[in-house]
């Protein structure tokens, strides 16, 4: 038995989480591909390669391409204040936030949730209308401080502006990203086509932390409801592991996949460098008392996080190179390029951790990936 498989397998049994969808690629070709344990625990069914997954905050990478599209093709620029393309957000001293600011979590705006009823916490117009009413927490550029929902709501809504407000965000994402690169189980909020296919979201950790367990249940299960036709940038999209692993392969190439483009290289290399320098990240502010982690700076790119160098906590494994990137999703979801080792991995799961926890069980799963196929 693989030694990736033996972990996953042992964390399934311990009831770390409930199942997941594991594939790791070196140099393009699938050397492990693997679904283990409950798409839902409670009902008894089994977990499939084909399972659909809210991907939670991997969505921003995904949104973050629609916003770079749009800079490749001259509609704006990565320094264009925010205002200029949606005039009312620049209130409250936010009109000089930039585009690349808001990517790389350095716009100063708030942590917290955009202040909308419940069941609007999916209506892009709303969510928007909501951010353009706050204040800042920080001066844009000086401090990084991760935006669960609002900086990528306002991205989203760039994406529109700048496409004339024709289309909804899923359907541009869906024209422009997903069906080039042939990602059919992937949207922005479920499809009656793939719900049937839905994992049952489930709180397996419910040691304090970052965020309330309960509420992304709440979440995930949103998401998951075709019928609630929610567009959330940040946090909304479902997805495979396998088109995550295709989504990824395409970064790692460059920009393209069998021969269709949907980002140039030097746009992917620009978006997978460091644009946060030697700054900390707010959002582990709270595991630093709470779990002893020590300061590392933020390592974020436009979309995407960094393994960086040192021994600090990182989703990606110690044992990846310093420019490895990818993205993760609230305490479920992972992946990852190294682009040195021209290794890719997607670790889904379903049964949420604690944060900090999901962190690390992600690296000890990253680095038990690259001992076995680097």
């Amino acid at each position: 038995m693989s030694r990736l498989h033996q972990a996953i397998e042992q964390d399934v049994q311990r009831k770390l989480y409930d199942g997941a969808v594991t594939i790791v690629g070196v140099g393009g070709k699938v050397v492990f591909e693997h679904a283990i344990g409950f798409a839902d625990r409670v009902a008894g069914t089994p977990m499939r390669l084909d399972s659909v997954f809210p991907v939670f905050s991997i969505s921003k990478a995904l949104n973050a391409v629609l916003v770079l599209q749009r800079v490749e093709r001259g509609e704006a620029c990565l320094n264009t204040p925010v205002s200029e393309i949606i005039p009312e957000f620049g209130s409250r001293g936010k009109q000089r936030i930039t585009i690349g600011q808001l990517l790389s979590h350095s716009g100063g705006l708030p942590a917290s949730f955009p202040a909308v009823p419940a069941e609007k916490i999916g209506d892009l117009d709303a969510v928007t209308a909501a951010v353009c009413d706050v204040g800042l927490e920080a001066v844009p550029g000086e401090e990084v401080s991760y935006s669960p929902i609002m900086a990528h709501a306002v991205l989203g809504q760039c994406v529109r502006r700048l496409d004339g407000g024709k289309r909804r965000l899923r359907d541009i994402a869906r024209e422009e990203l997903l069906e080039p690169l042939g990602m059919a189980d992937t949207a922005l909020g479920a499809t009656t086509a793939l719900a049937p296919r839905a994992v049952m979201p489930r709180v397996s950790d419910d040691s304090p932390g970052m965020f309330d367990a309960s509420a992304l249940v709440g979440l995930g299960l949103a998401i998951l409801n075709p019928e609630l036709n929610i567009e959330i940038p940040a946090g909304g999209f479902v997805s495979t592991a396998a088109d995550v692993f295709r989504f990824a392969e395409t970064m790692r190439q460059g920009g393209a996949w069998n021969g269709k483009r949907v980002l140039s290289r030097p746009m992917v290399e620009l978006a997978t460098s460091n644009h946060t320098g030697a700054r900390a990240n707010d959002l582990w502010t709270y595991a630093r008392e709470l779990k002893g982690w020590p300061l590392f700076p933020a390592n974020l790119g436009l979309g995407f996080f960094l393994r960086g160098e040192g021994l600090h906590p990182t989703y990606f494994g110690h044992l990846s190179t310093p420019g490895t990137y990818g993205a993760m999703g609230a305490g479920t979801t992972n992946f990852w390029v190294d682009p040195v080792r021209n290794i890719t991995m997607v670790c889904l799961t379903t049964g949420f951790l604690e944060e900090a926890n999901s962190a690390l069980r992600f690296q000890r799963l990253s680095d038990v990936a690259i001992a076995e196929f680097a």
